[in-house]
């Protein structure tokens, strides 16, 4: 009875206001949860800052790096999951629901544990694509040596918020995401200003967050489950037309990931190799950079996991109201993060670090982290839609594109702009995303009528 009456509350949303109201109502838990992610990676670095070398704070953003790249290749666990969750859900199959959650959550217990067992020919192949100087990497590797283990717990926890994203439960993500993250903080501070462990420090208070988060969710998504009247049921894990769905979604994920991940991976090699300096640089505006990217991810998540109920309801009409609101929401969001950042990004910069030369050389690329949200809204939205939909195929074509109109920008201007040509073609990436996924998107409207 309690996904009838949310699927009644959905099938009521007819006026403009209703839709306003509904969207906000999705996305605000949704910011608050999403800000926490990098509010970690700030006090990442604002805690190395504290120390005299800008080697801490270079070497946190590299492993940092490391574990991103890593990590955003299976987050088809979390993507896959909601946009299957979310049909499952607007054609209200509650059984399914709870097969999907199963298989994905054995899935990313065995990744992770793989991920584990490969961790030296891994590190060996990461150390050798950023070649760090021998400070940083000295200080990297003891990073990378602890943080590693966080992986199942990382892992189980995407699945988890898909589980959680597709059921429309963003309070539920918003206490994961502050259990997850406000945990973290207080185990930096508590490891690296407390103890003086330094980089080790960091990495530990993540990985004992990051397991915590994983029990915490399997709890809220059982708490989800009883809020919908639904019961855990016996399932074959092995059900081969299951199992082929899965896996059909996730291969195509993965590669649509690989290059989502290729601008913000190689911008951090290019860094590496202009300097310590500049990598310093680039890890404290990559920290704002993503805080405003989740920020606007709140609204891609809504825009997830309305299209996905509306398609699996069959509903194109449902399909086009929630990706116009999310839309209007996302774009005025995007608007105001942009302002913000004008006016607000060199004194955020002078609280996290004492040195100067990272404050000088930050202000010199303020104009492209100011104007990035108005380019990126668009590609996160789609995004969202593409992913609810499960139009991984179409999605995945679209990225590799958008890869290469990256990769040809990058290439003519690196050695003349050198890390202004990182910005110029990141942001050339976000809009070709935009363009080609804008232009696949009435066939996911024709596709919600069959």
């Amino acid at each position: 009875m309690a996904a009838n009456h949310a699927g009644e509350q959905l099938d009521r949303l007819t006026t403009p206001p209703a839709w306003h109201a509904h969207v906000w109502r999705l996305s605000w838990p949704v910011i608050l949860a999403n800000v926490t992610i990098p509010l970690v990676g700030l006090v990442d670095v604002y805690v190395m800052g504290r120390l005299p070398d800008p080697a801490y704070i270079a070497a946190v953003a590299m492993g940092a790096a490391m574990f991103s790249a890593v990590y955003w290749l299976f987050g088809f666990l979390r993507m896959g999951t909601t946009g299957m969750t979310a049909q499952s859900y607007g054609a209200k199959a509650l059984t399914e629901i709870d097969a999907i959650f199963k298989r994905a959550l054995v899935i990313a217990a065995l990744l992770g544990s793989t991920i584990i067992l490969l961790q030296w020919p891994l590190k060996t192949a990461l150390f050798m694509l950023f070649e760090p100087g021998s400070n940083v990497a000295t200080l990297a590797e003891a990073y990378y040596d602890i943080r590693i283990f966080g992986a199942p717990g990382l892992l189980i926890h995407l699945v988890e918020l898909g589980i959680l994203f597709g059921l429309q439960r963003m309070t539920y993500t918003l206490w994961l995401s502050i259990g997850l993250n406000l945990s973290n903080l207080i185990l930096d501070y508590f490891f690296v200003l407390g103890l003086d462990m330094g980089v080790a420090g960091v990495a530990l208070g993540t990985i004992i967050s990051e397991w915590g988060a994983a029990f915490f969710g399997f709890w809220l998504v059982r708490a989800a489950y009883r809020d919908l009247g639904a019961t855990s049921v016996r399932i074959d894990l092995l059900e081969r037309e299951a199992l082929r769905r899965f896996f059909t979604i996730s291969s195509n994920l993965i590669l649509r990931t690989f290059f989502v991940q290729l601008p913000f991976f190689t911008g951090t090699v290019l860094a590496t190799q202009i300097g310590d300096l500049t990598l310093a640089v680039h890890g404290v505006l990559m920290q704002l950079f993503f805080m405003m990217t989740y920020s606007l991810d709140a609204f891609a998540h809504t825009a997830e996991t309305l299209s996905g109920y509306f398609y699996g309801a069959k509903n194109p009409k449902g399909v086009r109201k929630a990706t116009l609101y999310s839309s209007i929401w996302g774009f005025g969001f995007a608007l105001l993060m942009g302002l913000l950042y004008l006016g607000t990004t060199t004194h955020i910069v002078s609280q996290l670090t004492r040195s100067i030369e990272i404050i000088t050389l930050a202000a010199e690329y303020l104009p492209w982290l100011a104007i990035s949200p108005l380019f990126c809204v668009w590609a996160f939205l789609l995004d969202g839609i593409f992913i609810g939909t499960t139009h991984i195929i179409q999605m995945r074509n679209a990225m590799v594109l958008s890869a290469l109109c990256w990769g040809v920008a990058l290439l003519i201007t690196f050695e003349s702009w050198q890390y202004h040509a990182i910005w110029a073609s990141l942001n050339v990436f976000m809009i070709a995303r935009a363009v080609i996924l804008g232009l696949h998107y009435p066939k996911i409207e024709q596709g919600a009528t069959s």
